[in-house]
Parts: structure tokens; C-alpha cells; sequence
């Protein structure tokens, strides 16, 4: 895989450790579709090589358990919990008009709607409560996380690489808001 590629892979799930003891895996699938993270080919670790793909797949609460077509032993799987799977970008199908991939949103910058330098998108979280973006404040200190939601993010421009945050004040509160 070349540099390129490898710096286009884009985050689909993770391991979660070993299943039984027949070699099966757990995985936790990030796509919208839980599913479908086994639908774009391979599953890769952030090198770009092949760590997982699947035989089979069953749902088991809010995990799948996989039978993988190269099985490992349970300490390996136990070993790599927590590993990121990743494929190509270019096997994703195009976000619809309204819609981004959450790795599109890191790094941008962030902006009043009157286009004040407010900071950087640092991350993309979810807790369970729907996504945050947690931004790094133009003037230095804590991270500020703030919902991706239309309301508090009216504008995403991935051409000019930043988004518009409707109400810094409310999210950054106190001296965070007053620095920015």
C-alpha cells in the first residue's frame, strides 16, 4: 500500500478482544449501519495491512462476533483490544449532499458566524449522547466540545477546510469564551 493509501484509510471500528476459544474475534463496528463494516473489504490496522476478515459475522449486543478467515489465538486477539480497523477511503461510497465522513472534520478550523478565529477541530467524540466535536481553543487551554449538530454547527465547508459554531459562549463558557 502506498503513502497515499495508507494516509487515506478511514476508521470503521475496533477490536474488542478474543470470543470463546475457537479463534473468534469481537469487533465494534463506528459505521451508521453497524453491519456494514464488514461490507468494504478487509479490515486493516493503521499501517495499512490486513488485520481482519471475516468468515462470518454474527450481532451480539451492541458487538459482532467474527469468525475470522485467518483465526488467532485468544491472547493475540486479547492483545490488540482496543486496535482501530480501518479500509480505503475509495471503498466508502460518496457522503450524500448533507453529509460528512467524521475524519473530513478533523483539523479544520473553527469560526464565528462573523468569521473569528475560534480554534481547530482536535477530535470527534461520542459518548453514547450523539457526536461532539471537541475543539482546540485558538487561545490555548482545555478542549471545548460542542454537539455536531445543524443548530450548533450551521456551516461545514470542507473546501476552505473550516465550520461555522453558532454559540461559542454557551459550549466554552467563562475565560475560554472571553480569550477566543
Amino acid at each position: 500500500m502506498s503513502k497515499s493509501e495508507k494516509d487515506d484509510l478511514i476508521v470503521v471500528g475496533a477490536l474488542a478482544g478474543a470470543h470463546g476459544v475457537r479463534g473468534d474475534v469481537r469487533v465494534k463496528s463506528f459505521t451508521q449501519v453497524p453491519e456494514d463494516v464488514f461490507s468494504f473489504g478487509p479490515l486493516l490496522g493503521e499501517d495499512g495491512a490486513v488485520l481482519l476478515e471475516a468468515k462470518s459475522a454474527r450481532p451480539a449486543k451492541a458487538l459482532f462476533i467474527v469468525m475470522p478467515k485467518a483465526p488467532r489465538q485468544r491472547e493475540e486477539w486479547d492483545a490488540m483490544k482496543g486496535t482501530r480497523l480501518y479500509v480505503p477511503r475509495s471503498a466508502l461510497p460518496e457522503p450524500e449532499e448533507d453529509e460528512v465522513y467524521v475524519d473530513d472534520l478533523v483539523g479544520l478550523a473553527v469560526v464565528a458566524p462573523d468569521g473569528t478565529a475560534l480554534g481547530k477541530v482536535k477530535a470527534v467524540q461520542n459518548f453514547g449522547a450523539g457526536d461532539l466535536l471537541e475543539i482546540a481553543p485558538a487561545g490555548g487551554g482545555g478542549a471545548v466540545y460542542i454537539p455536531f449538530s445543524e443548530e450548533d454547527v450551521p456551516e461545514v465547508d470542507l473546501e476552505t477546510g473550516r465550520l461555522v459554531v453558532a454559540s461559542w459562549q454557551l459550549w466554552a463558557g467563562g475565560d475560554e469564551a472571553d480569550d477566543a
